[in-house]
């Protein structure tokens, strides 16, 4: 069996659970969330891995990149990272990662980049089963109408990702 070393990193929004496997990151999610079972099993199965709890280089650099966001001096992470999931969650996960820093998309948007304008609901869904939040930035997918709508972290957190983005 294989590893997913993974450590716990308490950032100024909430605790995320880091995860790293053969020098990517596979993992960073909010530790408390409501699908943190679902997803720890799909990381581990897709990797025939168990979690170890241990330091990586790329937790650490992981550590390092998500500080700088914190601390307003970084708005792309350049950490290697493994998307776990079918072709069609890593097609929104990469449109994900295209939405700008500092803005918004509706989840009607995202589809229609993808080129699949009439998948929204299975957007919103790969969106709700991203395992690599803010590097992947899910927060920046808000309704239609413009609400905040469902985000792991809680729309509190999603509130203040948004809000420091904005005030960079």
């Amino acid at each position: 069996m294989h590893k997913v070393s993974i450590q716990y990193y308490n950032s100024p929004v909430g605790e995320l659970i880091l995860g790293s496997y053969e020098g990517k990151l596979c993992l960073a999610d909010w530790r408390y969330r409501k699908m943190r079972t679902t997803i720890d099993n799909r990381v581990q199965k897709a990797l025939n891995a168990e979690y170890v709890e241990e330091s990586t280089e790329v937790i650490e650099e992981s550590v390092k990149q998500f500080n700088e966001y914190f601390k307003h001096e970084r708005k792309n992470f350049t950490v290697p990272l493994l998307m776990l999931g079918t072709e069609f969650q890593k097609s929104v996960w990469q449109g994900l990662i295209e939405t700008p820093f500092g803005t918004t998309a509706s989840y009607l948007t995202l589809a229609k980049q993808i080129g699949n304008e009439k998948a929204v609901r299975a957007v919103a869904s790969a969106n709700g089963a991203n395992a690599i939040s803010i590097m992947i930035p899910c927060h920046r997918i808000i309704g239609s109408n413009g609400d905040l709508v469902g985000y792991a972290g809680g729309l509190d957190t999603k509130k203040k990702l948004l809000a420091l983005e904005r005030n960079v």
